[in-house]
């Protein structure tokens, strides 16, 4: 276990490349055994975010959202190809209730994410996991929570914030 301080950092994105270009930032920070858990509402750009963590990461593409099949693995380019040696398991856990139920128990959802085996994954892999606030951290001893918000309004309608929570190696530098 890791004892890294768990920091907070507010991020203003004013575009969707702003909101990728962070997730570029992030994929860079991740290693074998990292969790980033990424929460929002629909359309608060965690796709996005994801794939900017796999361009980051160097993972074989492109990551796209993983809805209907669960879990999809992206194993890394070759290291002449911007490759870092690290696997991206991109998780969706919208279908497992997080997101179709007024109030889903997170325990039930919790038990699906263990059937995934994704604890396994974790010594090899970094995990992202979209709507997996309060039933994902588990996975790991440690993990990354970034909070995702629209914050647009009529004259800018992309614009987003994210909060950054965890590991200070992780957040990183504001």
């Amino acid at each position: 276990m890791s004892t890294d301080l768990t920091v907070e950092r507010r991020v203003v994105l004013p575009t969707a490349a702003d909101t990728a270009e962070l997730g570029r930032a992030l994929g860079a920070r991740l290693s074998p055994g990292d969790l980033v858990v990424l929460s929002g509402p629909l359309g608060a750009g965690k796709t996005v975010l994801a794939a900017g963590i796999g361009e980051g990461l160097g993972v074989e593409g492109p990551v796209t959202s993983p809805t209907f099949v669960i879990a999809r693995e992206h194993p890394p380019l070759p290291g002449p190809l911007g490759g870092r040696g690290v696997v991206l398991v991109h998780v969706d856990a919208y279908r497992l209730g997080v997101g179709t139920a007024a109030t889903p128990d997170p325990r039930d959802v919790a038990a699906q994410l263990d059937d995934l085996d994704l604890d396994t994954d974790l010594t090899r892999a970094a995990v992202v996991v979209e709507w997996g606030e309060g039933v994902a951290e588990h996975l790991a001893a440690e993990h990354l929570t970034v909070r995702l918000d629209r914050t647009g309004t009529s004259d800018d309608p992309e614009a987003r914030e994210a909060l950054l929570s965890g590991p200070a190696r992780l957040v990183g530098e504001p």
